[in-house]
């Protein structure tokens, strides 16, 4: 399979690009080396679409519907990852092809394509969902087939699978952290919770009412929750102005959120005049609702394009290179460009494509120029990852205000939350 990215003149970019992917597959090589060539018989013993130059993957997200918004990110970050991959002599001596399906912002439709790429396409392994309701559409057909998920978005735990690789952050890296973030240095102790309404939201507020409630003593004055696409919040808002929250923690998604922050402002609710925390505007969202809307409120992730480290600037540089000057990068756009790096890395420390053996590979394997610094695969199939805050920008950028001394261990089955 040929790249975009070949035959091209090595410019001083270029070769500064390279040199800091090369050392991305150091962590977890086989003794072989990362372009090392096995016979097919050997290293695909389970009948996936393997050839002797070629290894068929499978690229599963919304590029259609109200999830667009946030999952064209992703699927630009895994091509990037894949065509990187391929310029570098690809996995085993094999380049990467890549089968793309859309999910269509439609659980079911997730579930009709998971079906499709693991039974009729027999690929290695597929990058993709976004929100949990495609995922937990999709598990039972992995765990069925026995294939191999790469999942991007930070999500709200209580869930660990042999056949899934959580790149994105659980709940103690996100949710619990940001709320202590909040009572600590913003004194909230009233809390008014909103989400869209489906799995991810309902059960990370779930989890953020225990915390608030049980373990920081505040209150929950006012809990609401909007079909996905939903476009006015009018409602809403007049219930946050009687409540007069310290805070307002939100998980609406998708194109949800234009509506969402331009009404917030229109109603005199701006990060001037009220503290707003997040767990779903990444510079992805951004780009819709227009930072002059958000400025002011506060995002809890793990990955902001404003990081200031070297690995960082690399990544930015090479994805603005892919996909134009004006691009942004989000942060489930970082954590969907560390998949095709961290498989890559199981299947070479593995020596093989079979799923049970890369699965077996891939705890302890890190990744030292992940853009967010450095992650590493527990045992459980999550990462450590640090945790952030990062305040809104008109510009529609953001700034870092904090962030975790120390990589967070994941727990995703944190005791009292479930």
């Amino acid at each position: 399979m040929s790249s975009k990215y070949d035959n091209v003149p090595l410019s001083p970019e270029r070769r500064r690009l390279l040199q800091g992917l090369a050392a991305l597959p150091l962590f977890g090589v086989s003794k072989l080396g990362f372009g090392a060539s096995l016979p097919t018989a050997q290293v695909n013993t389970t009948g996936l679409a393997i050839t002797d130059t070629e290894v068929t993957v499978g690229q599963l997200h919304s590029a259609t519907g109200t999830m667009a918004i946030s999952e064209t990110g992703s699927i630009q970050a895994e091509q990037l990852a894949i065509d990187q991959i391929n310029a570098l002599g690809g996995i085993l001596g094999r380049k990467i092809k890549v089968i793309k399906e859309d999910g269509a912002s439609d659980w079911p439709t997730f579930a009709e394509k998971s079906r499709k790429l693991l039974v009729n396409d027999k690929v290695a392994t597929v990058f993709g969902c976004w929100t949990s309701a495609s995922r937990k559409a999709v598990l039972p057909i992995f765990e069925k087939e026995n294939g191999l998920l790469y999942y991007p978005t930070f999500y709200e735990g209580l869930e660990q699978s042999k056949n899934v690789i959580y790149t994105g952050q659980e709940a103690t890296q996100q949710i619990i952290w940001g709320l202590d973030w909040a009572q600590k240095e913003k004194g909230a102790k009233k809390f008014f919770l909103v989400g869209s309404d489906y799995i991810w939201p309902r059960t990370s507020m779930k989890i953020a009412r225990k915390h608030i409630e049980n373990f920081q003593k505040g209150r929950v004055v006012g809990e609401e929750y909007y079909p996905l696409g939903n476009t006015n919040f009018n409602s809403l808002i007049n219930k946050i102005k009687v409540a007069k929250p310290d805070c307002i923690f939100a998980a609406v998604v998708g194109g949800s959120n234009v509506a969402f922050y331009k009404q917030l402002k229109a109603a005199g609710i701006t990060g001037a005049k009220q503290f707003l925390l997040t767990l779903s505007v990444t510079e992805d969202e951004m780009l819709g609702i227009g930072g002059e809307n958000f400025a002011g409120f506060y995002s809890s992730m793990k990955y902001f394009q404003s990081l200031d480290n070297e690995n960082n600037k690399v990544f930015v540089e090479s994805f603005k290179k892919a996909y134009g000057p004006k691009a942004v990068i989000g942060d489930v756009t970082q954590a969907a460009y560390l998949g095709p790096w961290l498989w890559k890395a199981a299947v070479e420390k593995a020596g093989s494509f079979d799923v049970d053996k890369v699965v077996a590979a891939s705890p302890g394997i890190e990744l030292k120029t992940a853009p967010e610094g450095y992650v590493k695969v527990h045992d459980n199939h999550h990462l450590y990852s640090k945790a952030r805050i990062a305040q809104g920008q008109a510009d529609g950028t953001f700034t870092v205000v904090a962030e975790s001394s120390d990589l967070i261990v994941p727990d995703p089955f944190p005791k009292g939350y479930q």
